[in-house]
């Protein structure tokens, strides 16, 4: 499955790490955070790789030509930055006619990306777009979603100050055909969050992960990040 990999952001809440390193390639456990979602992308069967730049794009221009995904990644320079949804309709084109996945490539994830394929294969027949979500210690951080039996997203709250529970958007999305036809069509559309959740409600269904998921927007949630790698490593031994 193709898949769109979000990576042009500032970082700058990672200053003054980002001052010198684009976000996407900040290390966890030694290797760049793009390095990992890459591996484990293509373990589960996913690519080829569409990755937008835009900050210090140089640095993940090199890192990509000496990778062993060199052949499977696409790189698209931003020089101004598009917004989520931007990136994602003006590379339509991209996913070839067929569905894709959808990552903000800032995140550190370990849920199992093959069963959640699974899952939107088999979502309900009135769903266009599978949400992963999670439960966080920071809902006001956070999208925030209600759903129904189904599992089907019937509310949205995206960074508001008493949200109604802790589930939370993963920022990780398999789109239809059909729901990438339908934002082609749209007017200008920015953000995921902001513009295409709210325009799916009741055709987006969510699946859960217990893995660990951690946003790596701040310093602390990347010594978070870190401090759980050398943990699972040390289990290993």
């Amino acid at each position: 499955m193709r898949t769109l990999l979000l990576a042009a952001g500032l970082g700058t809440r990672l200053r003054p790490i980002t001052d010198t390193i684009p976000k996407c390639l900040v290390p966890i456990g030694g290797k760049p955070l793009l390095q990992i979602w890459l591996e484990r992308l293509t373990e589960a069967g996913f690519g080829p790789f569409l990755i937008n730049t835009h900050y210090l794009s140089e640095q993940v221009e090199e890192f990509i030509e000496k990778s062993a995904f060199r052949n499977q990644v696409t790189l698209l320079y931003e020089p101004e930055l598009l917004g989520t949804a931007g990136t994602l309709i003006k590379n339509v084109d991209f996913f070839q006619g067929e569905g894709g996945m959808v990552i903000h490539a800032d995140n550190y994830c370990l849920a199992d990306l093959a069963e959640f394929r699974a899952a939107h294969e088999n979502r309900p027949d009135c769903c266009e777009i599978t949400m992963m979500t999670f439960r966080t210690d920071d809902p006001k951080s956070c999208g925030i979603v209600e759903i129904d039996e189904q599992g089907v997203v019937v509310e949205f709250h995206e960074k508001v100050a008493n949200p109604p529970s802790n589930l939370a958007n993963a920022a990780i999305h398999i789109f239809s055909h059909q729901a990438l036809l339908l934002l082609n069509t749209k007017g200008p559309i920015f953000d995921i969050s902001l513009d295409v959740i709210p325009l799916f409600l009741g055709k987006i269904f969510s699946v859960f992960t217990e893995s660990r998921l951690i946003d790596i927007g701040t310093i602390e949630s990347l010594n978070q990040a870190n401090r759980l790698v050398a943990v699972n490593s040390k289990a290993m031994i």
